[in-house]
């Protein structure tokens, strides 16, 4: 497959907009282990697969199993998700496929009932950061590392 434009060479202010982001997330206190299920969630939707092999193999570095990763797609099937996760997972798809209907109340109003308010602002900015991600990677066929 071949490369399109290398956006931080090209435009390198513009990629730091995107890891301005990051590094806001980063310094949220948003928990790592449910970010790397964030994005990996939200890459498996919009079929990104240089963040999902990124993210699946970041979030195993932080101690993942892999049957949560392999499931991940499936996770309203299985029991191995918390309720945290089940909503933040919820609200990831929501915020993701958000053209299928917005995010519905019952969603938001769940995610809001397991989070702090700062966790659901950082859940929420971590859900923009990915779908931006996503979007450049896969416009710019990004190779996988």
């Amino acid at each position: 497959m071949e490369t399109r434009i290398n956006i931080s060479k090209v435009d390198p202010k513009a990629y730091a907009a995107m890891i301005g982001l990051e590094k806001y997330l980063a310094q949220s206190g948003l928990d790592k282990m449910l970010y790397e299920l964030i994005k990996t969630r939200a890459s498996q939707i919009n079929g990104c697969a240089f963040c999902i092999n990124m993210h699946t193999r970041d979030a195993m570095k932080l101690g993942e199993t892999s049957q949560r990763l392999f499931l991940l797609d499936a996770w309203r099937e299985t029991d191995l998700f918390t309720e945290k996760e089940r909503a933040v997972l919820a609200l990831t798809e929501a915020m993701t496929l958000i053209t299928e209907g917005h995010v519905p109340d019952p969603v938001y109003k769940n995610a809001e009932e397991h989070l702090t308010p700062k966790e659901l602002a950082a859940v929420i900015m971590a859900v923009v950061a990915i779908n931006g991600w996503n979007r450049i990677a896969i416009t710019t066929r990004t190779p996988l590392d």
